[in-house]
């Protein structure tokens, strides 16, 4: 019955100090493999015709997180690391919803790990994650147990709006911008009852920044469905000072519709 309480059973709230998200290009094939079903690879297509899968990799500050019936004294201060892939989930009103997939998450705080992985399916994992800013610089550096999520990426947040990264398949800044996680909704599938759990995301004043990154390590693409692959970074886009939440998860039938 553990899954009955891996639904996201009560809604949280926090305070995002900094949210960084990169997000790279692969190719279609080699993520369909890991949308599960009622899920659909949401997708790009550049002008040269070339149709792209993403996953993004974003590091968060978050400031008094908890349950959003507790005040924000009781929160706790930590930073979480996640990789998702982008999709859709079409409902019967011929409405989609865009939102992410989680593929791993990262914190280093013992507790949060074992509480993300009752109340959740994020797949989190016990890392040391530090994070300074250096006068216009925001960096970051993840030290995951098994090496499977290890992560440096320093943020330039002088370069303000940044160009697009080169090699980027996006066509301007507008068309990246649809893909600046995180997006409204996260997804996972329930195996038990074959359905899938639907997440809805609560924030503030939302406008992500595109910025400058250097990434020396980042070491999941080495690992699993990812090994020889090559991603390129499509887009980074920086937020700071932002009241963030997440409702209760609610459950839906593979064709979309309410259960």
């Amino acid at each position: 019955m553990r899954h009955l309480l891996q639904r996201h059973p009560f809604p949280m709230r926090t305070h995002f100090a900094n949210s960084l998200v990169l997000t790279y290009a692969l190719p279609p094939r080699l993520l369909a493999p890991l949308v599960p079903p009622g899920l659909t690879l949401d997708t790009y297509t550049d002008p040269t015709g070339t149709e792209h899968g993403f996953v993004a990799a974003a590091v968060v500050d978050t400031r008094a997180l908890r349950p959003a019936a507790l005040p924000a004294r009781l929160g706790r201060d930590l930073i979480l690391t996640g990789y998702r892939v982008f999709t859709r989930f079409p409902t019967p009103g011929g409405r989609t919803m865009r939102g992410l997939r989680i593929l791993r998450s990262d914190t280093g705080d013992r507790l949060m790990a074992v509480g993300g992985n009752l109340f959740s399916r994020y797949r989190y994992h016990h890392a040391r994650i530090a994070t300074r800013t250096l006068g216009d610089t925001l960096e970051f550096k993840v030290i995951s147990t098994d090496g499977h999520a290890d992560l440096h990426v320093r943020a330039d947040l002088a370069s303000t709006p940044a160009p697009l990264p080169a090699g980027s398949p996006f066509a301007d800044a507008r068309a990246a911008r649809r893909f600046a996680g995180p997006l409204p909704y996260t997804f996972e599938y329930e195996p038990q009852t074959r359905s899938v759990i639907v997440v809805k995301a609560t924030r503030t004043h939302w406008d992500p920044v595109p910025v400058k990154v250097d990434v020396p390590r980042l070491t999941f693409f080495d690992h699993g469905p990812f090994v020889g692959s090559h991603p390129v970074l499509a887009n980074a886009f920086h937020v700071a000072d932002v009241d963030y939440g997440w409702e209760s998860g609610h459950r839906r039938a593979l064709d979309g519709a309410p259960r």
